[in-house]
């Protein structure tokens, strides 16, 4: 050995592919993305333009390009996307993806993130994160849970830093985005953090935490402050 400094020893066994299989919560349904989905998807995303800003992709001219997109977007073989059915309504409003999966490092993203307006700032909502990152974490033992987003994208930095993933600083021009420049934030949460973060999500989603009115008796960031 020389001497230097190196990094802990960390269990090297290459983590597991997610599968294309539906995850259920209480107040949410995810469903491998289909062409089936793309009436409901359609319907979501009437008086949405703003909600595609820091997309990729969107706003689409008609069902046609929406469903044209879904088809090929479920068809990609480098991540994983659900449809997002909460179960309030029963109609798909948005969709998730795990996304830049790394086995062998036990890296994965939470990423390419698009809920409709009626599906913002719900149970549902954050119900449909937490189910990929728990899947991520518990169920196929990944690292390293990732969330990055366009640097002046302030919705999604904030959802980031509610669901207890740490800013990690800034990649500059880091893509061209829709023939713009994009700086790119970075976020994560690590192994040994996760079980806090869990818990402090589980705490906000217990039907305990809300009044009669349907607004939380206390934040995601609080209750995990309490822990």
């Amino acid at each position: 050995m020389s001497g230097l400094p190196v990094g802990p020893l960390v269990d090297a066994t290459p983590r597991p592919l997610p599968a294309r299989t539906a995850l259920r919560g209480t107040y949410v349904h995810l469903e491998p993305l289909h062409l089936r989905h793309a009436p409901d998807l359609w319907r979501a995303a009437q008086s949405a333009d703003d909600s595609w800003t820091y997309m990729g992709y969107g706003p689409f001219a008609d069902e046609a390009a929406l469903t044209r997109f879904v088809g090929e977007f479920q068809a990609q073989q480098d991540h994983v996307v659900w449809a997002v059915r909460p179960v309030a309504t029963g109609m798909v409003s948005g969709w998730l993806t795990l996304m830049s999966i790394e086995p062998k490092n036990a890296a994965i993203e939470l990423g390419n993130i698009w809920f409709a307006p009626v599906m913002q700032r719900t149970r549902a909502a954050t119900e449909a994160m937490f189910l990929p990152l728990r899947l991520a974490a518990d169920d196929l033992g990944y690292r390293r849970l990732v969330w990055k987003c366009n640097a002046l994208n302030a919705p999604s930095r904030r959802a980031a830093a509610r669901l207890g993933f740490t800013f990690e600083g800034e990649l500059r021009a880091h893509l061209v985005v829709k023939g713009r420049r994009r700086d790119t934030a970075w976020f994560s949460i690590l192994d040994d953090e996760w079980p806090r973060a869990r818990a402090a999500i589980l705490a906000w989603l217990d039907p305990a935490n809300f009044a009669p009115d349907g607004t939380a008796r206390r934040g995601i960031a609080e209750l995990r402050d309490a822990l």
